[in-house]
């Protein structure tokens, strides 16, 4: 009876074990209407952590007659599925098309949860994820663990040409630029003026800038100023209704590249200006001081180059 009952109580535990490591492993998407047929769910200001399972990215999707298209799949296979599941709570209509924005993985890792769908992104994107996609989904899994659990990089299936396109009755203005990567899509709902703009526009959170073009990206958020949204969906942070997170994101670039080509030009070391306080304006933003180290370690040594002299 004893050997039973330990039996029985060890059969316990690990059930008990597996409900929680399935419990942990929940991203609790929900969609949130931002505008007509026109979804989005919202990721976490944060870093990559074992807690969030890389849920720090906007992704979403539009409800069109016949054809559901989505706007990046987030950090994982588990992400993708359940992403699929949220969206399938909401509307019958399948699935046809899904845009990646870019090549960074907390965007388009989810993709394979959608094989029966048309993938699409820019040539530069596609270009990237073939080449660099492994080691991408690779270093997710040292930051965020279990939450990756069968999970491997998928390269995009058909190229994403800009200008206009009708998906399901939904009229869908493509635009490709660059300067956040080598190519940024933007997708633009010409109904309801919703502009997902992807890792090109940041609110309320420090920018990344592992693939960045400082200047390209500044002229960017240029083009983006004259576009006639009515809703903006960020690649991170609150999605907004006016030019604020657009002119955040915008301040804060300006702000480092002025900075890093100042300290390159008064000899500066890189772990002095690491050590540099951010401005107050940019101590609200969520992981700013991670991020700008690491925009130094990424930026400042070709920045350094263009002060040397030249004989």
């Amino acid at each position: 009876m004893k050997r039973r009952f330990r039996i029985s109580a060890a059969v316990l535990v690990a059930a008990s074990s597996m409900a929680v490591a399935h419990a942990a492993n929940d991203y609790r998407l929900g969609a949130q209407a931002v505008a007509d047929g026109v979804y989005v769910f919202s990721g976490r200001n944060e870093h990559f952590t074992r807690d969030n399972g890389g849920n720090i990215v906007n992704t979403g999707f539009i409800v069109g007659t016949d054809a559901v298209i989505v706007i990046d799949t987030g950090p994982s296979l588990q992400y993708g599925e359940q992403q699929r599941k949220a969206i399938a709570a909401i509307t019958r209509v399948p699935v046809r098309q899904v845009y990646v924005t870019h090549q960074h993985p907390d965007h388009y890792l989810g993709d394979a949860a959608y094989a029966d769908a048309s993938i699409a992104a820019l040539p530069a994107t596609i270009s990237a994820i073939q080449t660099q996609g492994n080691a991408l989904a690779d270093n997710l899994y040292r930051l965020v663990g279990g939450w990756m659990a069968g999970t491997q990089s998928q390269s995009p299936t058909s190229t994403a040409t800009p200008g206009v396109v009708e998906i399901g009755g939904r009229k869908l203005r493509l635009i490709g630029t660059a300067g956040h990567t080598a190519g940024d899509l933007m997708v633009y709902d010409e109904a309801s003026r919703t502009l997902f703009a992807g890792d090109l526009v940041f609110h309320d959170r420090a920018p990344t800038t592992p693939n960045a073009d400082l200047l390209q990206w500044l002229n960017a958020l240029d083009q983006i100023r004259q576009i006639d949204f009515k809703v903006l969906v960020p690649g991170h942070g609150a999605v907004v209704r006016d030019a604020s997170a657009i002119e955040q994101t915008r301040d804060y670039l300006q702000w480092l590249s002025t900075s890093l080509h100042t300290a390159a030009e008064q000899g500066r070391d890189m772990v002095e200006v690491m050590n540099q306080p951010l401005p107050e304006r940019f101590q609200k933003l969520a992981v700013h001081d991670e991020e700008y180290r690491r925009s130094v370690s990424h930026l400042y040594p070709a920045i350094e180059l263009t002060t040397l002299p030249r004989r």
